[in-house]
């Protein structure tokens, strides 16, 4: 079957998909999602490494890798790489996430695909850069986590450090690698040329650390762990009324007035210890025991009503079947259903941004592998004895 775009902002585009596990998947899901031919190339079933996420039939898999097509080939074999380069030969992108060597050694780097592509864009994530020091370091994503300065602050004050629940450097470095390959697929249209575009699991983690960057750099402040409070913001965090716990945000003078007066604790407004930001800080556990002491009058609907009308910022802490069970998230349109020829009706998270004239969907399910091999080869003008042929000496 051909190309599906998910979109048509996108479908203009190919995307050959060298990567495995997650950074480079994310890459280039956010490319499929939004309508890119993106043509996943995977070893051959006899050959494969633990290159799935779960087996090819698992949620994880299934998520990941939808709106793609998928091939094999043997990449040990000179007419496999001899192969790949005619696909890319004709395509806009490519995605690697090797170890920076793998690439050189196989003669698919930039500067070697570029002869022949001028125009391809070429981006390459890892785990600490592409040159330096550190950059034949194995990356994972919770090595990046703790020394890109998150897991020093996260958790409780008294805790261990604490890995944050998702694959959080993973996700970024695949977004911001999609990014980048956006940024470069636009110059290029100024220039007629590509460029080759590489971050880091490292990279990405350290620049999602934001303003506790800033804190340090500017003002020489190292963060510590702060558990569910805000570091700088108070009262900000999870507080417990009734019937379970809650977050509340409150930001500024003002919210703090409203958010005082909702309590029914109008005169801390005034009091010395908390009427500022920097007296509030310093008393933070007073104040904190004291707001949950109020809070277990009532349930956390009574709650949230009341600081909403009020303009406080607060809501549930929802596990993922209240999160996706909210009709908020109905509403917004980011579950969308697509159907597996082989696992059946599915339902996966879309795109969080929405496009009004060019919107994103799930066009078409995660690949077997290799399901779409002959095809797309045969779209390279190679025959059909060839690929008999191909296929019998082990080339995919």
């Amino acid at each position: 079957m051909p190309h599906m775009p998910a979109s048509a902002a996108l479908q203009r585009f190919r995307v050959i998909d060298l990567t495995q596990v997650r950074s480079g998947p994310t890459a280039c899901r956010q490319l499929a999602d939004w309508g890119a031919d993106v043509i996943q190339v995977q070893m051959p079933e006899h050959m494969r490494g633990d290159d799935t996420l779960g087996g090819q039939d698992g949620s994880d898999y299934q998520y990941t890798h939808r709106n793609k097509r998928s091939i094999t080939l043997n990449l040990k074999e000179p007419e496999g790489i001899a192969t790949l380069k005619r696909l890319i030969a004709k395509a806009d992108v490519v995605v690697e996430n090797f170890r920076p060597d793998v690439k050189h050694r196989l003669g698919i780097d930039y500067e070697t695909l570029s002869k022949d592509n001028p125009g391809l864009v070429y981006a390459s994530i890892s785990g600490f850069g592409q040159d330096g020091p550190l950059a034949k370091r194995p990356g994972f994503d919770q090595i990046a986590q703790g020394m890109g300065g998150l897991m020093s602050v996260t958790g409780s004050p008294d805790g261990e450090p604490m890995r944050v629940g998702i694959p959080i450097a993973d996700l970024c470095a695949g977004i911001f690698a999609a990014q980048g390959i956006l940024v470069a697929l636009l110059e290029r249209e100024a220039s007629g040329k590509g460029q080759w575009v590489h971050t880091s699991l490292l990279e990405a983690m350290v620049y999602m650390m934001d303003f506790q960057t800033s804190r340090y750099l500017i003002d020489g402040e190292v963060a510590t762990q702060a558990g569910n409070f805000h570091p700088t913001s108070i009262p900000t965090g999870v507080y417990k009324a009734r019937d379970g716990y809650m977050n509340i945000a409150v930001f500024g003078s003002k919210i703090w007035e409203r958010f005082c007066a909702i309590l029914g604790a109008p005169e801390w407004v005034s009091d010395a210890r908390y009427h500022d930001k920097a007296g509030r800080s310093v008393n933070r556990d007073s104040l904190n025991a004291e707001i949950n002491r109020r809070l277990a009058a009532h349930d956390r609907s009574y709650w949230i009503a009341q600081f909403n009308e009020g303009g406080v910022a607060c809501g549930l802490i929802s596990n993922m079947r209240e999160a996706l069970d909210e009709p908020q998230i109905a509403h917004l349109g980011m579950i969308k259903d697509v159907v597996s020829p082989r696992l059946g009706p599915q339902k996966l998270v879309g795109q969080p941004m929405q496009l009004e004239r060019t919107p994103s969907t799930v066009a078409r399910s995660a690949p077997l592998r290799g399901e779409h091999t002959e095809e797309v080869l045969a779209e390279l003008g190679i025959s059909a004895d060839d690929l008999r042929r191909m296929k019998a000496a082990g080339v995919y």
